[in-house]
């Protein structure tokens, strides 16, 4: 996100209240506030190594 992309609103004492921001940017940062919500959510579960994983993905044909 580009500084210059940003406008603040501000009261009359000219104390930043607000941000505006365009929507692909709004979009993109809800985008990666969900992905980090789901990283959180996963974060105890169990892993795989990467032969694991191509190895389950052969299993499954897709691979």
């Amino acid at each position: 996100m580009s500084k210059a992309s940003l406008k603040y609103l501000v009261d009359d004492s000219g104390k930043k209240t607000a941000v505006v921001l365009p929507v692909k940017e709004y979009e993109d940062m809800l985008e990666d506030i969900h992905d980090l919500a789901v990283i959180a959510e996963r974060k105890d579960e169990p892993t795989l190594s990467f032969n694991d994983l191509k190895e389950r993905l052969k299993a499954d044909g897709l691979l």
